[in-house]
């Protein structure tokens, strides 16, 4: 994200995440927030993965998607979702949902990119 209230919205939900956990109620309200910035920049993957996000931790009162691997191969050769190991399917819901936040601050990386496309189908996959 470039707008410079978007990346100091992304280090409070960041930290808050360290701090507090899962605190769905400022944590669901920070992620819209931020989801009203990506709006603004015209950002529809990251739009759609906020919502995703926060629709996510509503119905859950976690973030119960795996952190992904460097290793995973997530997406298979047809743009499909690959099913997770189930050793790999270890989930630790702070860690995983901080990664996908950190994703939003630099939307000029295509690895970011790639990454955010991999957590929307699992998103919807869930």
């Amino acid at each position: 994200m470039e707008n410079s209230k978007a990346i100091k919205l992304i280090d409070k939900i960041l930290v808050d995440l360290d701090n507090t956990g899962i605190n769905t109620d400022t944590l669901i309200n920070d992620i819209k927030e931020l989801r009203a910035y990506a709006i603004e920049e015209e950002a529809p993957l990251v739009v759609k993965v906020l919502r995703y996000t926060y629709e996510h931790i509503e119905a859950h009162d976690s973030f119960l998607i795996p952190m992904l691997e460097d290793d995973d191969e997530l997406l298979t050769e047809d743009g499909e979702v690959a099913a997770p190991e189930e050793e790999a399917a270890v989930v630790d819901p702070i860690e995983s949902l901080k990664y996908v936040i950190s994703l939003t601050r630099n939307l000029k990386n295509k690895t970011n990119i790639a990454d955010l496309r991999a957590y929307k189908e699992l998103l919807l996959a869930y």
